[in-house]
């Protein structure tokens, strides 16, 4: 037996909200549409991860979700100019990634990143 794939799913009555900020924001293709159900992503790569976290580095909370992008600094600007709340960031970690925190229309903490190159961690951020 092995896990062929792993989906997030995300509770909500307004389903088609989705559409403004997976497929417009983030360019995800729509999957999948049952009318009750809405499934996003890039067709033909499933690339599904699952993981468990006290803290979502450099002292933030835990994100609901992370997603990474091949250019963070357009996404950044396209969130940021459709009126999406940043919560944090754009910041670039000691861990090699560039990121930034927003919430979806859902109320879900995404975080948004890039891999820039891995860096040394310091003492003070693991």
């Amino acid at each position: 037996m092995r896990v062929k794939r792993i989906v997030a799913n995300i509770h909500t009555p307004n389903v088609a909200a989705a559409k403004s900020f997976y497929r417009d924001m983030l360019e995800l293709d729509l999957l999948m549409d049952h009318g009750w159900i809405e499934t996003y992503g890039v067709p033909g790569e499933a690339n599904a991860q699952i993981s468990f976290a006290s803290q979502g580095g450099s002292n933030t909370p835990v994100p609901d979700l992370s997603i990474e992008v091949d250019d963070v600094g357009a996404v950044f600007e396209r969130i940021r100019d459709a009126g999406y709340a940043i919560e944090y960031g754009p910041a670039d970690e000691p861990w090699g990634v560039r990121r930034f925190y927003v919430r979806d229309p859902f109320g879900k903490l995404i975080n948004i990143l890039e891999h820039i190159g891995h860096r040394p961690l310091t003492g003070d951020r693991e």
